[in-house]
């Protein structure tokens, strides 16, 4: 691998500018066929196998165009205190407000609340439903524009007038606020790192471009695959996360050859034969975690996570080939200001050889910060590592009470007009009006399906929890019928949960006294189901990944120990996190800070998407700080200054990405969109807590502990597993030739001035 990798390095480096012209036809390409693309869709949320989802789909068979995908919208109205909806002047002004929406061009129809008896008991609120015939992603301006000068007519008679539905999303996805954030905050940090802008400023350009690829086939690919906005939000999150890391550790590590006196073109080969390696197991790991979640059964989740693990690829095959191309057009540009200094200084300096050089041959090697902090672990590794577990520890409890469920406009916050409809009509109609269940029953063959939809539904209505039904309506072959049960409580309470399991365990009793079968759906009773099969394929996913990449980890590592303890590792960061999520989206405690106004259930597939990406995520930092140790341990260094030496190379680097991770991640805690809001806040926490307690406190730790015994491998698993040479060992047996150093001649012309060792 390391070899290979290192040829790879070199000819980017020679074919710098043919590589240049690739990726950028590559770009022009890829931005062509996104302009003639159709974007991206609005991708109805479905899961094959759940009850709900087969209610569904029998609706769909059985009663053709009820399900159309036209966007809707509820415009609610809402009497002044002491007056009623129903009063004369009132009433003309929704009827009026009734017949103005019926004339947009967009409209197909508009429900007139008096005649559909959508009033509430007491008189004080109103509802009218808009259908559509176009998907909300298809809706006008002018048929917003339409909308809201209508509620603004009622609201010049008095009323409160709020408008909900899927009209009212704006297509969500990326803003540009989260991506400039993180951009901005890792530009800083890599100056601050480096000490250089164009050290600074190079993986921030792979990185864009990286995105940018990226961003832009997935739009071609949106109309094809039916991708959702939300797709290429995780895509840009993680693509962008992942490729300004992926260019930092090349970067560095090109740096370090060139201050061993390496020339450029040779600086390149070994920065892309040692760090890229690390890069693509890295990147692997993450593609296995992201790839994995198709595993889960969503379809939604599996593209999701499908096109996040392309993006993943595109950044690892950047930091191969475009960052050894830049380092050749300005071989020196990315040196510190003392290293590329001019005249006798510089040469006197380039030739000045560095800490680890000094090393090899018996002189001590500079401690820096990362030294320090791996000496005082090695000093009190049992303190660390108890004070490191025994935090997670304590910040996972939390999670012992995670709700599941899918926040809805109730989660919005109050300033929005979608989230004050919601709370007019959960005043007027009730909580559970908000979330009506869906009954589906279906006669099959020839049974009275009426005489079977009566029985269901006046046992239904005798249920504890119901307040009313709906009257049934039946499909054109008399085969099936359809009515709504509404719940006392809302569709995120556990009250409502218990109800729909109480009425599917009654189901025996019920289709044998109405001599038909039935099913419940609807989106409160889709929301439980997912849930439900989210839990039930945590476990598998975890097993499927961790496998995998446990195996990988063996495969790199040459260790049995090591692989074991980082997915443990990881489990206490991932527990850690999700705690975290729930103390502050749950629980509500400092909820302010992140701008979440209204607390509630943990999203369906935050657990299981937090655990995939942070997998993956987490086992980069694993691969890019050990495998420095192991690659001082290979080269003949104890265990422990092993520990130490990986520490002085790589830890000032793993936090600098890690804080660049972070950074990008917190950005996406701004959106407006409660999904991306949380998971920014989860990924966020998770890449604090693993890289700066599990990776820099836990895993010194627990090295410290193990010695020699944490690179033991069986001899026969040796024997069988092949060997891929992630540190390097191959290019330090290299000829002389091959590896020579040469720091003062012309950096551009080292193949012909190349020099023994």
């Amino acid at each position: 691998m390391a070899t290979y990798l290192y040829r790879l390095g070199r000819l980017a480096f020679r074919r710098r500018v043919h590589v240049a012209l690739m990726w950028l036809a590559v770009l022009a390409a890829v931005g062509v066929g996104s302009m003639q693309a159709s974007g991206a869709s609005d991708e109805d949320f479905s899961m094959p196998g759940i009850e709900s989802q087969k209610a569904f789909d029998l609706m769909q068979e059985r009663f053709p165009g009820a399900a159309a995908d036209g966007a809707t919208a509820r415009v609610v109205f809402v009497a002044p205190d002491g007056s009623k909806v129903t009063s004369t002047a009132h009433r003309r002004a929704i009827e009026e407000v009734v017949d103005a929406l019926g004339d947009g061009s967009q409209v197909a129809g508009v429900a007139d609340p008096f005649t559909t008896k959508a009033v509430s008991d007491d008189g004080s609120t109103a509802y009218t439903t808009v259908t559509y015939k176009v998907t909300s992603s298809e809706i006008t301006d002018a048929s917003r524009t339409a909308l809201e000068k209508a509620a603004d007519q009622a609201r010049d008679a008095g009323l409160t007038v709020e408008e909900g539905g899927s009209v009212m999303d704006s297509g969500g996805g990326p803003g540009g606020v989260a991506e400039f954030v993180g951009i901005a905050v890792a530009a800083v940090v890599l100056l601050v790192t480096f000490g250089s802008l164009a050290a600074a400023g190079l993986p921030l350009l792979t990185a864009v471009l990286g995105v940018g690829a990226s961003m832009l086939t997935i739009t071609i690919l949106s109309g094809p695959l039916g991708l959702s906005t939300n797709t290429g939000t995780l895509a840009m999150m993680l693509g962008l996360a992942v490729g300004i890391d992926y260019a930092l550790f090349v970067v560095s590590r090109y740096r370090e050859e060139r201050a061993n006196g390496h020339a450029p073109e040779e600086a390149v080969g070994l920065a892309v034969g040692t760090a890229g390696s690390a890069v693509v197991f890295a990147g692997l790991t993450v593609v296995i975690a992201l790839a994995g979640l198709s595993v889960v059964g969503i379809p939604m989740l599996t593209k999701m996570g499908l096109t996040a693990a392309g993006a993943v690829v595109v950044g690892v095959v950047i930091a191969l080939t475009v960052v050894p191309a830049l380092l050749g057009f300005w071989p020196n540009a990315v040196l510190s200001g003392a290293a590329r200094g001019g005249g006798r200084a510089g040469r006197l300096l380039r030739r000045k050889k560095p800490a680890e050089s000094r090393a090899r041959e018996g002189a001590p090697a500079r401690d820096n910060r990362g030294t320090r902090w791996a000496r005082f672990v090695l000093r009190h590794p049992i303190p660390v590592l108890l004070l490191g577990v025994v935090g997670l520890g304590v910040l996972a409890v939390p999670m012992t009470q995670l709700e599941l469920g899918m926040p809805g406009d109730e989660a919005k916050a109050t300033s929005t007009t979608e989230r004050r409809a919601y709370d007019a009509l959960a005043e007027g109609f009730g909580p559970g009006f908000n979330g009506p269940l869906t009954i589906v029953v279906d006669a099959k063959g020839d049974d009275d399906v009426k005489a079977a939809a009566s029985t269901v539904s006046r046992r239904i209505a005798d249920t504890r929890g119901i307040v009313s039904v709906t009257p049934p309506r039946y499909d054109d072959a008399g085969n099936t019928a359809v009515f709504t049960a509404t719940p006392s409580t809302g569709p995120t309470d556990e009250r409502t949960k218990a109800l729909v399991k109480t009425i599917r365990g009654e189901r025996p009793a019920i289709e044998s006294a109405a001599g038909a079968s039935f099913q419940v759906t609807g989106t409160t009773a889709q929301n439980i189901d997912v849930a439900a099969k989210v839990q039930s394929a945590l476990v598998p996913y975890l097993v499927t990944v961790v496998g995998l990449a446990v195996v990988l980890l063996l495969v790199v590592f040459r260790s049995l120990l090591v692989p074991l303890k980082a997915a443990l590792g990881f489990l206490l960061s991932v527990l850690a996190a999700l705690g975290a999520v729930v103390l502050v989206f749950q629980q509500g405690h400092g909820a302010g800070m992140f701008g979440v106004e209204q607390t509630g259930p943990i999203m369906s597939l935050m657990p299981i998407f937090l655990v995939g990406i942070v997998f993956g995520l987490a086992m980069d930092y694993e691969v890019f700080l050990v495998s420095r140790m192991r690659e001082a341990y290979v080269h003949g260094e104890p265990a422990k200054e092993a520990v130490v030496s990986g520490f002085r190379h790589s830890a000032r680097v793993v936090v600098a990405a890690a804080l660049i991770m972070i950074a990008v991640f917190a950005g996406f805690i701004g959106e407006s969109d409660s999904m991306i809001k949380m998971i920014g806040f989860g990924l966020a926490t998770a890449v604090l807590l693993d890289a700066f307690v599990v990776r820099m406190a836990i895993v010194p730790a627990v090295l410290a502990l193990l010695g020699d015994r944490a690179w033991w491998l069986p001899k026969w698993l040796d024997r069988r597993l092949p060997r891929v040479d992630v540190e390097g060992e191959a290019l330090a047996r290299r000829p002389a030739d091959v590896t020579g150093r040469r720091s003062d001649a012309d950096p551009t012309t080292d193949e012909s001035a190349r020099t023994r060792v």
